[in-house]
């Protein structure tokens, strides 16, 4: 798995799978923040799949899915809000991990 840590509790990563889920969990991961929208693309798994995945595994799991290039300041806020509600380190996702990387920038730059 391809994690770009930005933070101390907070990895961005390109689509992630229920067959990730365990390892993150392992790893001291706390949640999962999905910014992919379902039927993006034919092969993705659904967010209810990785939700039901991540609670299995103990994990909070949050899903503020956002159009490539249309990231806005209320996604910006949802995922501010789910990185501090899932209580520890945060691995958000979406087709290549730019979105998550977005959203997060969006919370560094005061308003």
């Amino acid at each position: 798995m391809d994690l770009k840590h930005l933070s101390p509790n907070l990895a961005v990563s390109p689509q992630i799978r229920p067959a990730d889920i365990a390892g993150l969990a392992a790893a001291g991961f706390m949640g999962i923040v999905n910014n992919r929208p379902d039927d993006e693309a034919p092969d993705q798994p659904s967010s209810l799949e990785l939700e039901a995945e991540a609670k299995r595994h103990g994990l909070y799991y949050s899903h503020i899915p956002v159009v490539p290039g249309q990231a806005s300041e209320s996604d910006a806020r949802a995922f501010a809000a789910a990185v501090e509600e899932s209580g520890g380190p945060v691995v958000a996702f979406c087709r290549t991990g730019n979105r998550a990387e977005t959203l997060w920038k969006m919370t560094q730059t005061p308003s």
